[in-house]
């Protein structure tokens, strides 16, 4: 196993206690709860670009995103970043004008100005469970997957590094400890080093990576090969760029260099890139606290817009330092993960072997690399629901798992239980394998892209727990006790920082079951509870000033019913063993998000038809807020845009 050396270890403690003290310094004059929420209104664009990006870059992208480019997704991944380049512009110049000039602390905030304080109510709920038991609990896991890959067999202070559960603990309270202390500025200046120094630790990732993949044996990438055509003779006197597109270039499904995918793509087919994409990054960007509330800090409405427009160019690099490394994990150490994979299907292996009276599913992967144990199973599961099962020696893995689905489908509807899904490899193990097995040769260099990481875990971490804390505090604590001071809304902001990141600890270690298909895709199917909703909601609040207010209260109870239904349409009784019912289940979630999205803005316009306000909506008005718009900015923002488009030329 590889060992961390004391230079690693100084430079790693150094680099920690630099941001943190930095940050703490800043912060160190808070009074009020404009200071600690909101960094008192004035945070610079450099602080509010590099703030945006180390509260979005994370393990979360870096284990996640990564992991899902090294399954068959490759660079279609990237469109959540390419895209949310042209989304940021977007925001700088509708959203941010709005929220600026109104003076509101929180996204819920605005929905009272614009609809009614039921409609903030619900969003203000709704967002704080969705924040700290998807995002933070998923990013709390992703930062323990790095540490109990690299540092599996290892022990610190008697305790397990290897385990998961171990690594949620210490990923969590460091984080905690660091925003109870220091609130929004804080964060900002921590976030000021850490995202620079993200991009920083990627780089030398891929770096590596791309070294290693030049010098790796060509017959065992030969092997790893998109195409089954490539030879190791083609990749023999072939550069390491060569033989990435080599090996990764092929005609859809196979092929990873697509940013476009089949229509019948579980995850991103192309058409999410029509609609479905857009709906998670606009509300992502324009609309999640955890966000906004960097450039809710803003000094200026210029400031803001050109901060949203630095985030949107530096967003252009992440798919290079980590999507690609993701892809290249495969191709150099897919042994790696499928080892990784033996120890996340332990349990129903085990279960298997005693034959307990479970259905047990399992991916092609798995049955390819496992092909007695997937066709035992397959008999097994037959068994179990009553099924006459066809002759195992006459199915390819791929006729396995269909036929093998067939009988999911009847335990369901029988009540028997099935297994967790076992898999060929472990996707998200991808980042850490490359850690594990390219940077810990690097001594220092290591202990930089470990400090980086870990700095990005906290970033995020601290930026969701701040944002779910400013909820909490101000669309519900200060609307019960109007009369809270100061003093008290702080208060109340660190008890809850506190409260909810306990609940996200013991969350974490439970994403560690493939039942969630990957940490990336976790965190994006569950946003679609509220995210679609929301973002109907707001468009027609900033758009149609007659829209009725009780259409913001329609909108947020109408998405998670329609989403719910769509995604579990299957188990509706009486309903579910329908065709129509399958084929409802099995629409990729952005589609499905798509489908929501379009349905609310059709209730709302009807319900606007039929009784518009008599008046339009006046909010109010922060008059100390400059909101100058910046013309550098639009120019800007122009640029990334047509950046953007030639990016998806090129790898389209």
């Amino acid at each position: 196993m590889p060992s961390v050396s004391v230079l690693d270890i100084v430079v790693f403690v150094a680099f920690v206690v630099s941001v943190v003290t930095i940050g703490l310094l800043k912060s160190r004059k808070e009074k009020t709860g404009e200071d600690y929420f909101l960094a008192g209104r004035g945070l610079s664009w450099w602080l509010i670009g590099f703030s945006l990006i180390a509260a979005n870059i994370s393990t979360e992208q870096f284990v996640g995103m990564s992991g899902q480019a090294a399954d068959w997704l490759g660079m279609a991944i990237a469109s959540y970043e390419w895209m949310a380049a042209i989304t940021l512009v977007v925001v700088a110049f509708l959203f941010l004008p709005a929220f600026l000039k109104s003076g509101i602390y929180t996204i819920p905030e605005f929905l009272e100005y614009r609809y009614n304080a039921f409609a903030r109510t619900i969003m203000a709920v709704s967002t704080m469970i969705i924040l700290v038991g998807v995002p933070t609990a998923s990013v709390i896991y992703s930062g323990a997957k790095v540490i109990c890959v690299y540092f599996q067999g290892q022990s610190l202070f008697g305790l397990d590094l290897g385990n998961i559960v171990v690594g949620c603990w210490i990923i969590g309270l460091a984080a905690a400890i660091y925003v109870f202390a220091g609130g929004l500025k804080a964060c900002a200046w921590a976030d000021l080093i850490q995202g620079s120094a993200l991009i920083v630790g990627g780089a030398f990732v891929m770096y590596f990576a791309m070294r290693a993949l030049g010098q790796a044996d060509p017959a065992a990438l030969a092997a790893t090969a998109a195409d089954p055509n490539v030879t190791a003779d083609q990749l023999t006197n072939t550069g390491a760029w060569g033989r990435f597109f080599a090996i990764n270039a092929a005609p859809l499904p196979a092929g990873k260099l697509h940013m476009v995918r089949q229509i019948t793509d579980s995850t991103i087919p192309w058409t999410a890139l029509v609609v479905g994409l857009w709906i998670p990054n606009f509300f992502y960007w324009g609309l999640n606290q955890y966000i906004t509330q960097r450039t809710l800090g803003s000094k200026s409405l210029a400031q803001g817009q050109r901060g949203i427009v630095f985030a949107a160019f530096l967003k252009l690099l992440i798919p290079f330092v980590v999507v690609i490394p993701g892809i290249l994990a495969f191709n150099l150490f897919h042994q790696d993960l499928q080892a990784e994979a033996g120890r996340k299907n332990s349990i129903a292996l085990a279960a298997f072997e005693q034959k307990e009276q479970i259905v047990f599913e399992f991916t092609v992967a798995f049955a390819k690399l496992n092909g007695a144990t997937a066709v035992e199973m397959y008999a097994h599961n037959a068994a179990l629901v009553q099924a006459v099962p066809v002759a195992a020696a006459t199915l390819s893995a791929d006729d396995l798992v269909a036929k093998n689905t067939e009988f999911i489908a009847t335990a369901k509807s029988k009540g028997i239980k099935i297994s967790q899904k076992l898999v060929g490899h472990d996707f998200d193990a991808a980042f850490p394998t490359l850690i594990r097995n390219l940077v810990s040769k690097h001594r220092g260099i290591l202990g930089f892209v470990l400090a980086a990481l870990f700095g990005a875990v906290v970033s995020s971490i601290a930026a969701m727990l701040n944002a779910a804390s400013t909820i909490f505090t101000m669309d519900i604590f200060r609307k019960v006790k109007k009369d809270a001071s100061q003093k008290a809304l702080i208060t109340c902001g660190r008890v809850c920082i506190v409260v909810f990141v306990l609940i996200a600890i013991f969350i974490a270690p439970k994403l560690d079951s493939p039942a969630f298909g990957g940490i990336f895709t976790f965190i994006q199917e569950f946003q679609g509870f509220i995210s679609p909703g929301i973002l109907a909601i707001f468009l027609f609040g900033l758009l149609v000033h007659r829209a009725p207010r009780h259409a913001g209260t329609v909108g947020l109870v109408l998405n998670p019913i329609l989403y719910g239904t769509l995604k579990w349409a299957d188990r509706i009784p009486g309903f579910g063993q329908t065709e129509l019912a399958g084929k409802l289940a099995q629409i990729a979630f952005l589609n499905r998000m798509a489908i929501c999205f379009g349905i609310i803005l059709a209730v709302l316009a009807v319900m606007t038809v039929i009784k518009p306000l008599p008046e339009p909506v006046v909010l109010p008005t922060n008059p100390k807020m400059d909101m100058t718009s910046s013309r550098g900015a639009k120019l800007a923002g122009v640029g990334v845009v047509i950046l953007t488009l030639a990016l998806y030329a090129i790898f389209w």
